[in-house]
């Protein structure tokens, strides 16, 4: 019998398919700590989204591990080489998610440059402001994209008809640009846009990519949005380029207050503190791949791996 441990909750279909496909499953999410830990060393396939760190100490209780899969795209909680090594396959499902947060980061930089956050809330207290609210039009700039995998390409699909060209550079990906993606350098980018939005994995090489060399290498003064994940900006460089007027407007659904599980965020940190006293920044909760649909998604795609790799296994069970 093959034994799916199910870590944290997710849309039932989930455990459905993989019922359906012959896997039994465990929900993880109803276990104390001590249970789970228990129940680890009899599980083939584990799938969960943040709950835990998946390092060498982790992997030496999962003794049957055969399969992670990470529901969503980011796979910094798990030590993929280490679990590689050990002959485990490692899956995410970013196709799942990332038409939700294309859509999550329109939303915010429409919202940006309209001043609909500030006016909704003037509106609320009592206060009229239509001059103070004047906004800028978004089909009347430039706008970039840095990584142009799943999330990127949404972001650029859903801008379409909206601007007339996206410039995108990927560090690891060539020969992608059309007639509307203008695939491009960093200087490109730094000599041209006016929003810049980034769609990279965490690792040590991304670990502060926006920050203060990076804002000051752009000839316009710019609106920046990150969904990637918090800790790829730097916190105390965004706010010295708002005070200075180098960034314009700030669309932040990722910070780096939040803990390593992205369920609870640091209010008390400062530099979050400072950040929350500026007008002109967009604040969510870590919610642009969160929707109904990409819940649903995520399940599919998982499960349709999963059962690839199963395939593919000569289990002894």
């Amino acid at each position: 019998m093959i034994i799916a441990l199910i870590a944290d909750e997710n849309h039932p279909l989930l455990e459905k398919m993989l019922n359906e496909n012959g896997i039994y499953v465990i929900r993880g999410w109803l276990l104390n700590e001590e249970e789970f830990f228990r129940t680890l060393p009899y599980v083939h396939i584990l799938i969960l989204r943040s709950r835990f760190r998946i390092d060498e100490i982790f992997l030496c209780k999962a003794k049957n591990l055969k399969i992670i899969g990470r529901v969503g795209s980011g796979m910094e909680n798990i030590d993929v080489a280490r679990a590689e090594c050990k002959g485990i396959k490692c899956l995410s499902v970013p196709e799942g998610n990332a038409q939700a947060v294309g859509e999550h980061a329109l939303g915010m930089l429409l919202c940006l440059l309209r001043n609909i956050h500030t006016s909704n809330r003037e509106i609320l207290d009592g206060v009229w402001k239509r001059k103070e609210n004047r906004g800028r039009e978004l089909s009347a700039m430039q706008v970039a994209i840095i990584g142009y995998g799943h999330t990127g390409s949404a972001f650029a699909e859903v801008l379409k008809g909206m601007v007339k060209n996206v410039w995108v550079y990927d560090k690891y990906k060539k020969g992608f640009g059309d007639d509307y993606i203008k695939e491009c350098s960093m200087h490109e980018i730094y000599e041209n846009a006016d929003v810049v939005s980034i769609h990279v994995p965490y690792n040590a090489e991304t670990h502060h990519l926006m920050n203060k060399n990076f804002f000051l290498s752009f000839k316009k003064n710019i609106y920046v949005i990150n969904t990637s994940r918090g800790k790829c900006l730097c916190t105390e460089d965004l706010i010295y380029a708002l005070e200075s007027g180098k960034v314009l407007g700030a669309c932040l659904d990722v910070h780096e207050a939040e803990d390593a599980g992205f369920g609870l965020l640091n209010f008390n940190d400062k530099a979050f503190q400072r950040l929350t006293g500026f007008k002109n920044v967009v604040l969510t909760p870590h919610i642009a791949g969160w929707t109904h649909e990409s819940n649903f998604k995520m399940a599919i795609f998982l499960v349709k791996k999963i059962k690839k790799i199963l395939h593919s296994f000569a289990f002894e069970m």
